[in-house]
This record gives C-alpha cells, structure tokens and sequence, in this order.
C-alpha cells in the first residue's frame, strides 16, 4: 500500500509511501516495538478469542517485494501473533531486499528473524523461490500487476497468503484471484488483503449498525481520497524501461491501475461492504492536469466515478493527487433516517458514535494467523478482487468516456495489461489515456 489512510492509524510502523519495491521501513526502537506488540495483543485478547486456541507452533512466513509495505507486513504480523517467523525473502531489486532484511533484523525479536543468505532471493522469479521454501504463509507485497500470478503460485503450492491490496490491475487479474480464491476454499487456505477498514473494529461496528437498519434504508453514498502528490523516482543512468517503470511504478497503469485502484480502492471498497457487493454499473471522468512531466508516466492525478447500485441508487467515489489542495479521506454513506461516516459517527434519528479502536494493520495480521490455528482460515480472495474491479471499471469508464456496467466488466472484458515480457529491456511507455480516442477492451 501505497500510503496510510488518514483515519487507521498504526503506532508500530507507519509504511513508508513507497508501495512493494522500496526499502523504506520506519523503524522504531526495540522498546517501542516490543511495547507496542504487547498493547497490540493484549487488546486483540480482550475482544476476541485467543489467537493461541489451536496451539502456540511456529508459523514461517515469506516475504515477496521488500518495500515499506511488505516490511510494514512482517512487522504488523510478528506483532499481531506470538511463534511467527520470518525465513525468506524475495525482491526483483537486490538493493531493495538487503535494506529491508537490514532493516528487519535490527527491529524484529530474535526469535522472530530467521532469515538467512539462502533464502533470500531476487529476480523475476523470487516469488517462485520464496513459496518453494520451506514457509506456511507468503506475504505478497509487490506492485499490484503482479499479485494475481504471485497468488496463484502460492495457493497451487498450498501456502496461505496475505495479498496486499490492489490485488489486480485489469480484469484478467482480477479474474485470476477470484479463481485463486475458489482454489483456496477448497484447499482449506487462507486469503487475506490488505483492506485495513475491513479489519478495523470501528469500521466493523459501524457497518452492523448500518446493515441493522439505524441510517434506514440507503439511498446514497460519496467517498474520497484527496491526497498530495506521492513520491517520485526519477529515472537513473543505466536503468532500463522495465526497470525505471517498476521503481516507478505508481506512475504507470499497468503496475499499479492508477490512483483510482492503488488508493481509492479502500474507500470503494467500504461503499461495497455498505452496499452488499458491487455496483451495476459506473460512469467516469478524469485527467492528468498537474503531473505531466515525463517523470509521472502515464496516469492520470484525478477520478471522479458515478457508481450505481442496486435499486438505482447512486453514489460517487473521487481522488485527486495534486500538491497545493485541500486533502480529504472519509467515506459518507446516507440513508432514508441518518447519515454515517467512516470515522465512525452516525448522525440522525438514530445518532451513535463507534468506540471500538485498535490497531487494523496488526489486527488483520493476527486474523490471518488465529484462522490458520483454528482450523477455519478466512478467505477475502473474492470479496476483494470484486472491490477491485469496482475500482479498475470506474477507471477504464474515464480512460474511454463509455458507461461500464459489471456484467461487461467482470465477465467479458479482456483487458490485459501485462508485457510481453517480463526481463530487464525496452518497453515503450503507454500513451495517456484519450476518451475520445480510447476504446474498451
């Protein structure tokens, strides 16, 4: 992930805003970590049932993309859950990898690193190497583009998995983890994304009330993730296409959808829990207006996308990433007797402030682990490959100034967005997007 939500926030580790290929990790002292993993279990034991029920094993996990995300992951899963370690670690970038196994073996416990040179892999096909050792859980952390192959390695080699979000770039993908997923219920494998709202006890309380009726029955919805620009890398002598592009990647659509699936996500995400699932259909506008230098590739830095519900309900789902405005994160979802927002607040007939807090980067990571020692592994591979390709239509409805409805999207679209290649060459950068011009595929 690319950069925290303004209203879940992590006192362990903040992610550095750098997706799954930097080495950026904020690390806090070993006090601190040691500190806050406690606060973070003793409060995951007050209000759920023992992470340890099915007995205290040592769970190994693998780390794929060594970035401020994945390094965040290892850190949130180590602390959400006591006999977990860390074994092997992949990256395409060495540099990547040794800082964040540097990084990692300064702030992690002892007995929770056990990494060592020969399992540490790079490359293109790291991921393969990571799932092949000898590791029950696989992190996967890189840019979005390449989750769905990385996830169904790892659940055809019957690992369980954490998929950070976005975990597809383009219906193919999004199709791919939604396979992935049904091959995972029948292994008895968990699946769990990087969704924090949907592991958020405040969020979590705010929806049984909507779903219990107290905003009435919902007639509309607006959310947003209006942002300053994200980090840039700037392309370096002797850096390939392929390789500027993948240290680059939040400017280029087929790594990371742009802005609308990389950041937006969580929020849309939250209007479909709401809702019950996906919308009919989406119609969308946006642009690339401030970044426009070659540095920024090829997305755009706004989205504004009508969604329509079931029932003809319609909502609307904006972000923007242009420095200089006003910034705003929040989700506002109305009914016929209130209005509810996702900082918990409930305003109306009915009005009712959450009170339930934690941690949900830890908290999603200790879900993960209770589930595979209890026997019943969550799986959210459908859920959020559907949340995702909410996103991916409200983006492809911009790009080509066409309504997009779901039944298109998720059942004949072929859109696809990988290269022809995966190694260190030439590769030409897409053109923007031109709605007059651009077709649905």
């Amino acid at each position: 992930m690319n950069a925290h939500p303004s209203n879940v926030t992590s006192n362990l580790v903040h992610p550095a805003s750098d997706g799954g290929t930097s080495g950026g990790l904020v690390r806090p002292s070993r006090r601190a970590f040691i500190k806050t993993s406690a606060t973070a279990l003793a409060a995951a034991s007050l209000s759920q049932p023992s992470i340890f029920a099915a007995g205290s094993d040592r769970i190994r996990i693998g780390l794929v993309g060594c970035g401020g995300r994945g390094s965040g992951a290892v850190m949130n899963c180590v602390a959400g859950a006591e006999g977990v370690e860390l074994v092997a670690m992949g990256d395409l970038f060495k540099d990547r990898l040794d800082g964040s196994r540097a990084a990692l073996k300064q702030n992690l416990p002892p007995d929770s690193y056990r990494v060592t040179d020969d399992r540490c892999f790079v490359g293109f096909d790291a991921y393969q190497q990571v799932i092949a050792s000898d590791v029950d859980v696989v992190l996967l952390a890189t840019p979005a583009h390449f989750r769905p192959m990385h996830l169904k390695a790892a659940i055809e080699a019957g690992k369980h998995v954490f998929i950070e979000k976005p975990v597809a770039v383009d219906p193919v993908g999004a199709r791919s983890v939604i396979a992935s997923s049904e091959l995972a219920a029948q292994k008895n494998l968990a699946i769990v994304a990087g969704a924090q709202r949907r592991h958020d006890a405040r969020y979590q309380e705010l929806m049984d009330r909507i779903h219990e009726g107290a905003i009435g029955d919902l007639v509309g919805a607006q959310c947003y993730w209006f942002r300053k620009n994200l980090w840039v890398r700037e392309r370096q002598p002797g850096w390939s296409d392929m390789e500027w592009q993948i240290r680059n990647f939040v400017y280029f659509t087929w790594l990371c959808g742009d802005c609308i699936v990389e950041t937006l996500l969580h929020n849309i995400d939250v209007i479909n829990w709401a809702f019950g699932g996906p919308p009919v259909s989406a119609f969308g506008v946006g642009g690339r207006q401030v970044r426009t230098e070659l540095k920024y590739g090829q997305v755009y830095d706004h989205f504004a996308v009508e969604y329509v519900y079931r029932g003809g309900v319609r909502t609307m789902a904006m972000c923007r990433e242009m420095p200089g405005c006003a910034e705003r994160v929040e989700e506002r979802i109305i009914g016929t007797k209130g209005v509810a927002y996702g900082n918990g607040v409930i305003e109306g007939e009915k009005p009712y402030r959450c009170k339930a807090s934690g941690n949900a980067y830890v908290r999603e990571q200790s879900e993960l682990i209770r589930g595979i020692r209890d026997g019943k592994p969550l799986n959210e591979g459908r859920r959020m490959a559907e949340s995702n390709l909410t996103a991916i239509m409200g983006r492809m409805s911009a790009y080509t100034g066409q309504e997009v409805t779901w039944d298109w999207v998720s059942n004949q679209s072929q859109l696809d967005l990988s290269p022809a290649k995966y190694e260190f060459g030439n590769l030409p950068l897409p053109p923007v997007a031109d709605p007059s011009n651009t077709k649905l595929t």
